[in-house]
């Protein structure tokens, strides 16, 4: 009995230690895309030095969150990469349905380590599987992530996924593509244009058209778990300050206050 009950608290230390802060200990809790990363870093920080007011925040890829916020994880707001894993969330009923907002537009691109020389003109047909050479496309999970199922579709309509399917690079989030090719490991991979830019260890080889793939959108909307603390920093996500924030990262700002 003894040895159980000890179990059981330390069960109980590890969940408590790995579980993210809750809203109302400490401001707001916010789960957003992989690929927000650094420029929500920034905001939350500007946000803070403004109002006082602090923003916890879970970074990962969009399905993982999602299914996070479905198991019960105590969230107050959710930021997508895309609009399917939003509406998995609306249709369950939780988020508030009338903040839903298209927040952020972003760009999908090939890219390449900073030293490579490989040249690339992204079309119909582009020989991206010779280019491999041997090597692997670093992409998110293209059956579940966001950016994973962007650069699937675009590869699909170019006619040229079937040639590089087997030869991927599978990652968790964008962000770990992104690593993928920053280190050297990948020659090639496929993320937001945002990601590439702040990544000095890699250059953008091309951009998809924007034919090739649904627009990359990114929607906000609090939860209905969501505090008191948290309308405040959602609204802050719209104002001319965060805005100027996004647009210098490279996003596309699709909502500001009136």
């Amino acid at each position: 009995m003894n040895l159980r009950k000890n179990i059981i608290a330390v069960l109980a230390v590890f969940l408590f230690a790995v579980a993210p802060a809750r809203a109302g200990e400490g401001g707001a809790l916010v789960f957003a895309a992989a690929s927000l990363t650094d420029v929500l870093t920034k905001i939350g920080a500007d946000y803070e030095a403004t109002t006082g007011k602090h923003v916890t925040f879970s970074f990962a890829g969009s399905s993982v969150l999602a299914r996070q916020i479905e198991a019960g994880s105590p969230a107050d707001m959710f930021i997508s990469a895309d609009e399917a894993w939003m509406d998995h969330l609306a249709v369950r009923d939780l988020i508030t349905a009338d903040t839903r907002t298209d927040l952020l537009g972003n760009r999908l691109v090939l890219i390449a380590p900073a030293a490579s020389t490989a040249t690339l003109t992204i079309a119909e047909g582009f020989p991206l599987a010779a280019a491999l050479n041997g090597g692997r496309l670093a992409i998110a999970d293209p059956q579940a992530v966001p950016a994973g199922k962007y650069a699937r579709t675009a590869l699909t309509s170019l006619g040229v996924w079937n040639g590089v399917v087997d030869h991927l690079a599978q990652a968790e989030n964008v962000r770990i593509a992104l690593a993928y090719v920053a280190r050297g490991e990948t020659p090639f991979g496929i993320v937001y244009e945002t990601d590439a830019k702040s990544q000095p260890k890699v250059r953008i080889v091309d951009v998809f058209p924007a034919a090739t793939h649904p627009p990359v959108i990114y929607p906000a909307a609090l939860l209905k778990t969501a505090g008191p603390e948290a309308a405040g920093f959602f609204a802050y996500l719209k104002s001319d300050a965060a805005t100027a924030v996004f647009a210098a990262a490279g996003f596309t700002p699709l909502a500001q206050s009136k």
